[in-house]
């Protein structure tokens, strides 16, 4: 009776965590389109300051494109070789997947301190306020990504692979994935669709 009730009570564990999970995804998501449908509403209120087109390099965003995207098919494989109870592998290609992370977040403050530098910061028109808080936000979350990674590298190593550590890898992934998509709709909606209206 006493072993019936307690995996009565993991498994409602289990499934209070999913929901919950699942709606922080949704709330992030209501965030995200909160803040695209400002962009949308605000990235030609420049002021008679340069658009955001003009001032990005879509070369050096492809680059920080493909490292998160790099980054998603690394922590990919680390959960494979997870399920594999492979832990060498799995935290070897954790920490890769983390140096791609944090290379496209250097990349990332790189661009806006080269910004301000130039004088093109948040408070230098509605276009620009809204373009830092957008791609800001996302950075936001991929630091807070970043900080969950290590935390859980930690974890693996003290307590190797459990199904408490397979759970929380999985939640890691969902959420590194979600900043995949996310950064998708940034980059073609605030840098590639920019610079196609512009030719």
């Amino acid at each position: 009776m006493t072993h019936t009730l307690a995996n009565g009570n993991h498994h409602n564990t289990d499934t209070i965590d999913v929901f919950g999970f699942w709606i922080y995804i949704l709330s992030d998501c209501i965030l995200f389109a909160t803040i695209f449908i400002t962009y949308a509403v605000l990235h030609t209120h420049v002021y008679g300051g340069p658009e955001i087109k003009e001032l990005s390099n879509t070369s050096y965003i492809l680059i920080e494109t493909i490292a998160l995207l790099v980054s998603s098919f690394t922590y990919g494989l680390a959960v494979l070789t997870l399920y594999n109870h492979e832990i060498k592998k799995t935290l070897a290609l954790l920490v890769v997947t983390f140096l791609f992370g944090l290379l496209f977040i250097s990349m990332e403050i790189n661009e806006f301190i080269s910004l301000c530098l130039d004088g093109h910061n948040w408070q230098s028109s509605a276009a620009l306020s809204a373009f830092f808080t957008l791609v800001g936000t996302h950075g936001l979350h991929v630091t807070l990504g970043l900080i969950w990674m290590l935390v859980l590298m930690m974890q693996l190593l003290l307590f190797g692979i459990t199904p408490i550590m397979r759970k929380r890898l999985t939640y890691l992934g969902l959420f590194w994935a979600f900043l995949d998509i996310i950064w998708i709709f940034v980059f073609t909606i605030v840098y590639l669709m920019g610079k196609i209206s512009h030719v």
